[in-house]
């Protein structure tokens, strides 16, 4: 530990918007670990109140206020600020668990080619295991170098990455604001080399906000697939993300403004094109059969 207490080697940072109750439970709890993480909160311009209950409630946590709302990215704006070598992130209603963040540290020290962990979440007061970590541990991705199952994605709510290779990836890019914000960034940690492995011994407790828009966040999932898809994909599916994109935007209130902030943002991603290596390819497309003989979850159902 260092002088004042905290845990030299790991940081949490969390990211709010106007969910004033979810993020003073959520610091209470990052508080009382027995880890004492050094704890950044990003505020991505509340108008809730938040970040003065905060400050006010804690006055020596580390509070950093967005002059705008920066969804995902603001997690970039927290990261800027940590200086251990690995950082977990959390949302306003994800909760790291006593003891998590002590084995992500001895994880990533034994083994080297791990990049990010992404943890077992379990949702709610039954504590019922979310459906998508049900996925990632039947993952056919195996490593001789570390005894996880390999992933080709994580949670963004509740996963740790080492420092520098979050920096290096450029962390969560701004265009894509929120809904599956982590699959681009995914695919540029597996691009340098790194795994992502799946930790269940790592635990979150999502405590899902009433304070969401579902039929939003579906539309954000079916463009932001679209825009990655451009970026990273071969274009036979980035036709095939488009095409599900196109479905969703049409489907809304104002069909005509979401399909002109589609094409917009393609022809954004389609400048931005980087496609990822065949071996990354490779990956995506075992873990997609093996995924293709379980039941499909519910899209949307994290955050």
């Amino acid at each position: 530990m260092n002088p004042n207490g905290l845990n030299p080697e790991i940081s949490v940072v969390v990211i709010t918007h106007n969910r004033r109750d979810e993020v003073m439970r959520t610091v209470a709890s990052l508080l009382d670990l027995p880890e004492r993480p050094q704890i950044v909160v990003v505020d991505n311009h509340s108008t809730d109140g938040s970040p003065q209950l905060l400050a006010h409630a804690y006055p020596g946590l580390r509070v950093l206020r967005c002059d705008d709302n920066l969804g995902a990215a603001a997690r970039n704006v927290g990261a800027a600020h940590v200086d251990t070598p690995y950082v977990a992130f959390s949302d306003d209603d994800t909760d790291w668990q006593a003891g998590s963040l002590a084995q992500a540290v001895r994880l990533f020290e034994r083994h080297p080619l791990l990049g990010v962990l992404s943890a077992c979440v379990v949702v709610g007061r039954q504590r019922t295991l979310d459906p998508t970590c049900a996925l990632m541990a039947a993952s056919p991705l195996a490593s001789a170098e570390h005894p996880l199952p390999r992933l080709v994605g994580f949670m963004a709510g509740a996963c740790v990455f080492r420092k520098t290779l979050f920096d290096a990836t450029g962390g969560y890019e701004p265009r894509l604001f929120i809904g599956g914000e982590e699959a681009l960034l995914s695919l540029d940690v597996l691009q340098t080399g790194y795994d992502i492995g799946y930790a269940d011994a790592l635990r979150v407790h999502h405590r899902p906000s009433l304070a969401r828009d579902n039929a939003l966040r579906r539309m954000l999932l079916a463009r932001n697939a679209a825009l990655v898809a451009w970026m990273r994909l071969p274009r036979s599916q980035a036709l095939a993300a488009t095409w599900h994109a196109l479905k969703y935007a049409c489907s809304d209130a104002r069909p005509l403004d979401n399909l002109e902030q589609l094409w917009r943002g393609i022809a954004w991603a389609k400048r931005h094109r980087r496609p990822v290596a065949p071996f990354v390819l490779r990956l995506r497309s075992a873990v997609r059969k093996a995924e293709s003989r379980h039941p499909r979850m519910s899209p949307g159902t994290w955050r």
